[in-house]
């Protein structure tokens, strides 16, 4: 499995087809090299096509999709990867059939990741890191949980919740691999959103 980017940009259930496909247009055209499709709110008919035309968009720019929750539709538009929550089919049955997809869990503590990682998912989603309005995840873990779970955790480690401009450099430095973003990206100016969260991320990593 190549690297996975640094910045996911998870989809809002409130976008709707025609707005979500120019946002991601925008944000593949700003940099983004990995998009993951969420939608818990439309029919699967609707999804399917969404993901259809979001795959044709990210194979453009050599970026990465994945689907959310559903390993069909994955399969089906031949998606990058597929994201899979604690409720969806289990990680040992999804690996039986995802051939050589990228598989990602949604942890929500240590004892979710471990397991995560122990039946082989590639990477795993951890979070809500803070308060986040984009769906009702819990209460919030906070970066010394996200500490926690790198000291024993050995794949990449995404983060997920709440996390924009002003928190981030917090979060890689508590050991984040990467970061999944949604209306800290969608907020004001989209392009510019993107390159200071990159800047940042690339600072940290210089050292600096």
């Amino acid at each position: 499995m190549k690297k996975l980017p640094e910045i996911c940009f998870l989809t809002s259930d409130d976008l709707e087809s025609s707005k979500l496909i120019d946002i991601v247009s925008l944000l593949l055209e700003s940099g983004i090299r990995w998009i993951q499709y969420r939608d818990k709110k439309n029919i699967k008919k609707i999804i399917y096509q969404n993901a259809i035309n979001l795959k044709q968009l990210t194979s453009k720019f050599d970026a990465l999709l994945s689907i959310n929750d559903y390993l069909d539709i994955a399969l089906a538009v031949n998606a990058d990867g597929v994201h899979l929550g604690q409720d969806d089919l289990p990680l040992k049955e999804a690996k039986k059939i995802a051939n050589n997809m990228i598989i990602g869990i949604s942890t929500h503590n240590l004892g979710q990741a471990r397991e995560a990682e122990n039946n082989g998912a590639d990477y795993i989603g951890f979070g809500p890191i803070f308060h986040t309005t984009t769906k009702d995840a819990g209460e919030p873990k906070g970066v010394s949980a996200l500490r926690e779970v790198k000291e024993f955790i050995n794949i990449p480690t995404i983060a997920i919740g709440g996390i924009n401009i002003t928190n981030l450099m917090s979060v890689i430095q508590s050991g984040a691999d990467g970061v999944a973003i949604s209306s800290g990206l969608l907020m004001g100016n989209i392009k510019d959103n993107f390159h200071k969260f990159k800047e940042i991320i690339e600072r940290l990593q210089r050292g600096q």
